[in-house]
């Protein structure tokens, strides 16, 4: 894993007080009703096309819990330096939201999203005021249709550098990454079927995580983008995009997905330490 960052695992203690035999049996046929109906709920969200719990492709072991990793603290304490703010190929800048703030023309970001995560977005560009200090930031918005923009007040989010980059070409169906302009990875990667393509634009990593079940469908480790299907609009969350491990390596180098990008798990596990949260992903044909 990559160094400043933690793991957040929820553990439910349970209680002390001891139960009667009467009351010890009828706490066991509640939990087993309720097991019963979780699994009928279950099932007929993931046959919807849902998930439970991971954002991406719809299978049954998505609701395998996930660990999320917030913004390495080191990251956070950067400065900007004094300029415009725009990407370029070897930096770009990501703000974390800290607290609720409005969008110029409508709508607000929040502090955290639909998964819990705390809010980052990718910056394009800044309104600087006296000794270079930005004013308002032109962010990239989340949430669909793709492709949005809009103004916030700066004061309300933290900006820092991210120097790592992911490119996706679909039509070559392979995966570049980045670090400061050099080549750190190409792989071939699985994209999108005909009937559920991947969409193409410019996103930025606001998710990560590390499966509990290294050997399902999502394989080690998934990264969350900004990006959403542009045809299931009825899934769950409105069918978000993420980049992921597999159980069916077989799969890589063909259009296979609900759109999401697949990797072979050793692939993965080397993209994950290079796209923190903030990095650019730029999908291609």
């Amino acid at each position: 894993m990559s160094s400043g960052i933690t793991t957040l695992r929820i553990i439910q203690r349970p209680g002390r007080r001891r139960m009667g035999i009467d009351e010890t049996g009828y706490w066991v046929v509640v939990r087993m009703l309720f097991l019963i109906f979780s699994v009928t709920a279950l099932s007929g969200l993931l046959a919807a096309g849902g998930s439970a719990t991971v954002r991406m492709d719809s299978h049954g072991d998505a609701p395998h819990q996930a660990a999320p990793l917030p913004v390495p603290r080191s990251l956070l304490t950067a400065q900007a330096t004094c300029d415009d703010f725009r990407p370029s190929a070897a930096r770009a800048y990501a703000a974390l939201v800290l607290r609720r703030v409005a969008i110029r023309g409508g709508g607000q970001l929040r502090t955290r999203d639909a998964n819990g995560y705390r809010t980052v977005v990718g910056v394009l560009g800044a309104h600087a005021g006296p000794r270079c200090r930005p004013v308002l930031l032109h962010v990239q918005l989340p949430g669909p249709p793709n492709g949005r923009a809009g103004w916030i007040a700066a004061r309300s989010v933290r900006v820092f550098p991210v120097v790592d980059r992911i490119v996706v070409d679909l039509s070559g169906r392979r995966l570049y990454a980045f670090r400061r302009g050099r080549l750190r990875l190409h792989t071939r990667v699985a994209v999108g079927a005909p009937r559920t393509p991947t969409p193409t634009g410019r996103f930025v990593v606001n998710e990560r995580w590390v499966l509990h079940n290294p050997t399902g469908v999502f394989g080690v480790a998934a990264l969350g983008i900004s990006a959403h299907s542009n045809v299931l609009h009825n899934w769950l969350q409105r069918g978000p995009i993420g980049l992921h491990g597999t159980n069916e390596p077989w799969t890589i180098g063909r259009a296979a997905s609900h759109g999401c990008i697949r990797l072979r798990n050793a692939q993965m596990r080397s993209l994950f330490r290079l796209a923190p949260a903030g990095t650019p992903v730029l999908i291609r044909r």
